[in-house]
């Protein structure tokens, strides 16, 4: 069985409304990373010096040295630039949500205090601000319960949500199998958020952001002057702010680093930003948790079916009649490469076509001469499968006059003479008089032709089948 873990399709068209409190047409959220003091240091236990979103250029790991100048800009942000943006967002009145490393929270008291005075929310950004990607699954649920553990020993409750950031490909699982965390923001996938099922346990992700976010100053391309930084979220934020006027509201994440945009010329740009969203009525600042808590007070998990998730026999039992008595499509469908983009009724119709058209001749001859004739001899005698019986009475073809019936029939009779097989529409797409007048047209057309337009005319009506079963 091939299946693809990768979830392509999200909410798909329709994104739901995300209702807002006081009917907010967006939801701006700022975090505020704070890795001073965990980052890569010797002193730290680390073999070698960070290198990672600084503004030296270039900067590069130095194996079992102290690299001053790294760590300088690092302390910058803990000594300047966490107070200029702590001025900042208590001055406007908006809560920060803020990303912490429990070790630099450890070695950083009097900030930690601040944090708590100011009502923000502090989530976790891990035990250190490392990789992840080359730990054992052993040695990262490790760090994850030390990174709880010592979280909650310094600021005095556990996080409720958890961020990475230089995450590996178990670090989500990881995490939701910890059990603790309300959200998770080890994502970047969506506008909104959204659950995911891990085991047992439906995890809510809140996405984040890398390109509404200062890192880009220390990455190329990237921000130069803090009037970029500033055209760029605005940019996003009208962009999100006109898609809520229209019913289709979303949030907008905002990243921030100490040591980036707490330096002057940056945080000019930012300054530009809180007092243009401000001069608006109808915007939602919040912290991450107060997102998550809302999301759960109004978007429950669903349970859905889920095709992706089926075994062989389930699947064959739901699909096997969706082509008129040909269940063999199903069994082939079962063994393409399906995910969760696959359990919508478009992703079914298109897994299933795929193996209806890739058919020889005679097979897919077999599925069109399986479906029954249009107000025939089995539809009187009430022997039509559930499906055909309830499309051909939507069509109004169980209450035919006498001479309609008679009529049917014999068209029946010459288009399954001349052309081998019964007449096959959609009859949702229609009614009796448009059926008649298709009837009557196509049984002049050469059977080739015919035989192309009925596989189409099957595909038609399994995707009405597909749209009452996955709706």
């Amino acid at each position: 069985m091939k299946r693809y873990p990768r979830d392509m399709r999200g909410y798909g068209q329709n994104a739901p409304d995300p209702k807002w409190p006081n009917g907010a047409k967006i939801a701006v959220q700022f975090v505020l990373n704070y890795e001073e003091g965990g980052e890569n240091n010797i002193l730290h236990g680390d073999a070698a010096s960070e290198a990672f979103l600084s503004d030296i250029p270039g900067a590069s790991p130095w194996p079992g040295q102290r690299h001053w100048n790294m760590e300088s800009i690092y302390e910058y942000g803990a000594r300047a630039g966490f107070w200029r943006l702590h001025r900042l967002f208590t001055g406007a009145g908006i809560p920060l949500t803020i990303y912490g490393v429990a070790t630099a929270l450890a070695r950083s008291p009097e900030h930690v205090q601040a944090m708590k005075d100011a009502g923000w929310e502090i989530a976790s950004h891990g035990l250190k601000w490392v990789d992840h990607k080359d730990m054992s699954e052993a040695e990262e649920r490790a760090a994850i319960d030390e990174a709880v553990r010592l979280h909650t020993e310094v600021v005095g409750e556990a996080p409720w949500g958890w961020y990475t950031g230089r995450c590996s490909g178990n670090t989500v699982r990881l995490v939701a199998e910890q059990g603790s965390f309300a959200y998770i923001s080890d994502a970047y996938d969506d506008d909104l958020p959204h659950w995911i099922k891990v085991g047992d346990r439906d995890q809510l992700i809140i996405p984040y952001t890398l390109e509404a976010n200062d890192m880009r100053f220390a990455n190329s391309p990237g921000w130069i002057t803090g009037e970029q930084f500033f055209q760029y979220l605005k940019d996003a934020f009208d962009t999100l702010y006109a898609e809520g006027e229209e019913g289709r509201a979303k949030m907008m994440s905002v990243g921030l680093h100490c040591r980036l945009i707490g330096r002057p010329g940056k945080i000019a740009g930012l300054k530009r930003f809180i007092e243009y969203i401000q001069s608006f009525g109808d915007v939602w600042c919040a912290r991450r948790i107060d997102i998550a808590r809302h999301w759960v007070s109004k978007h429950q998990p669903r349970h859905t079916i889920r095709p992706s998730e089926m075994d062989r026999h389930r699947f064959v039992a739901t699909f096997g009649g969706v082509f008129e008595h040909s269940p063999w499509i199903a069994d082939g469908a079962f063994d393409l490469e399906l995910g969760p983009a696959h359990d919508c009724a478009a992703g079914m119709h298109n897994a299933l076509c795929r193996v209806f058209r890739s058919a020889g001749r005679d097979e897919r001859l077999g599925v069109l001469t399986a479906h029954p004739d249009l107000a025939g001899k089995l539809a009187a005698a009430g022997k039509l499968t559930a499906e055909s019986t309830s499309e051909q009475a939507g069509a109004g073809l169980d209450m035919l006059t006498d001479t309609e019936r008679e009529m049917f029939q014999n068209l029946n009779r010459d288009y399954v003479a001349k052309h081998g097989f019964p007449f096959i529409i959609a009859v949702r797409d229609h009614d009796k008089a448009s059926i008649r007048a298709a009837f009557e047209r196509r049984i002049g057309n050469d059977t080739e032709t015919e035989f192309a337009e009925a596989c189409k005319q099957v595909e038609r009506i399994a995707q009405f089948r597909l749209k009452d079963m996955l709706s």
